[in-house]
């Protein structure tokens, strides 16, 4: 006959592993609106008339305020509380959409973009190892908790420019409409955190930020793995920033689905080879991304060049596929390189460094585009995405096929 011991302990294993799928909606919701801005971009461009340079400067705002978030506040629900972290952070994502709502000029553009960074960078770590804790209550294996979580991360990013195009499209107010629907969507999102598990112990500790290792015996592998991810985040940055500007400059498609749609594939395509691949010997995971990342920002810059729709849309999901893996492998190389007890250290330094490759470099663009045409631009980003590249990945696979 069960005990109410037993009983307790089943019932403590359903709510962890309902915790677990809930946990992973929520997150993949406010990774979602971080992205809704993308084919709204071109509203706001048309209504105020600025020019594209300053887009770029609204999206590096976001990468700004991750990068800030997750140095200072990347790691404190491991004292504080999965759960005070993540509500939180839906709290600062809600605060965003409202200053999207109530301050649309282009200052208020470009606090809202680091508002909504502050608080995803908040959000990434909290999340990931609460999705984790949370399975491993449920049904402990090895496997499943980081490709959800993963697949929660990539797949939000996905369908918030996906959401946000057909709405622009189809409904009404589409510098509003978009932000009332996620507003509503954050708010469940809050609801349902609230009623999930805590997965750590509340302690007391003096607060510092995050520390940052680099380790010493294997240094030029770290900056293979580093420079990995800040060129597959730049890829990242390019297509979420630029896409609209690409589609009407090179291609002549005024089309808001359009501008949404093309990141959802880049994004999605990431998420999807991310699972695909996770089982796949980490060299050989590196081996394709470099090959998927060269033929998809090849692809790419001859599509703009030559102004060809369909030949940018299959650039996106290759360089998407190979951009997706490429980073997994690069924190798995990065991971190797330190004892357990510095492996959050090293990977806060590759996190770190991938969101510099969001900004900067997206950055950069905008400032060439006030000297140069938009062609010749993305022609020089390729070229340079794929030397980064061409670089880091032999070094990597070095490192986890010697000899």
């Amino acid at each position: 006959m069960p005990t109410d011991t037993d009983s307790r302990a089943a019932r403590s294993v359903r709510a962890h592993a309902a915790g677990f799928w809930t946990a992973a909606g929520a997150f993949a919701v406010a990774l979602a609106f971080s992205t809704v801005p993308t084919p709204i971009y071109a509203f706001y461009q048309e209504r105020d008339g600025f020019p594209t340079w300053v887009t770029t400067v609204i999206f590096a705002a976001y990468a700004v305020g991750v990068v800030v978030s997750l140095y200072f506040a990347g790691h404190v629900s491991d004292w504080l509380g999965r759960r005070r972290v993540f509500l939180a952070a839906l709290a600062i994502e809600i605060v965003a959409a409202g200053m999207f709502l109530l301050w649309a000029e282009v200052p208020g553009l470009i606090v809202a973009r680091f508002v909504s960074g502050v608080g995803i960078g908040a959000l990434t770590a909290t999340a990931t190892a609460h999705i984790s804790e949370l399975r491993a209550v449920a049904k402990p294996d090895s496997t499943i908790a980081p490709v959800v979580a993963s697949f929660a991360n990539i797949g939000g990013l996905a369908m918030g420019p996906l959401i946000a195009g057909i709405l622009v499209t189809y409904a009404p107010a589409p510098m509003f409409l978009p932000y009332v629907v996620f507003v509503l969507l954050l708010a469940l999102a809050v609801v349902a955190v609230a009623l999930l598990p805590e997965t750590v112990r509340l302690e007391s500790r003096p607060y510092r930020p995050q520390r940052i290792a680099v380790p010493a015996a294997s240094r030029g592998t770290f900056w293979a793995a580093g420079a990995a991810a800040f060129a597959a985040f730049a890829v990242f940055g390019m297509f979420m920033a630029l896409t609209p500007t690409v589609l009407v400059v090179a291609m002549g498609v005024d089309s808001h689905l359009a501008a949404g749609a093309v990141p959802f594939a880049v994004f999605m395509s990431a998420a999807i080879a991310q699972v695909l691949t996770v089982r796949r010997p980490l060299g050989r995971q590196l081996l394709l991304s470099l090959v998927l990342v060269a033929v998809g920002i090849a692809a790419m810059a001859l599509a703009v060049l030559a102004g060809i729709l369909w030949l940018f849309v299959l650039a996106g999901i290759t360089a998407g596929a190979g951009v997706g893996v490429l980073f997994r492998s690069s924190l798995g190389v990065a991971g190797s390189l330190a004892p357990a007890g510095n492996r959050g250290e090293v990977l806060a330094g590759v996190f770190l460094i991938a969101y510099v490759g969001l900004a900067v470099p997206s950055l950069l663009i905008g400032v060439a585009l006030v000297v140069a045409p938009l062609q010749p631009v993305l022609v020089v980003f390729a070229v340079l995405v794929l030397a980064v590249v061409g670089w880091a990945v032999p070094r990597m696979r070095a490192r986890v096929e010697p000899g």
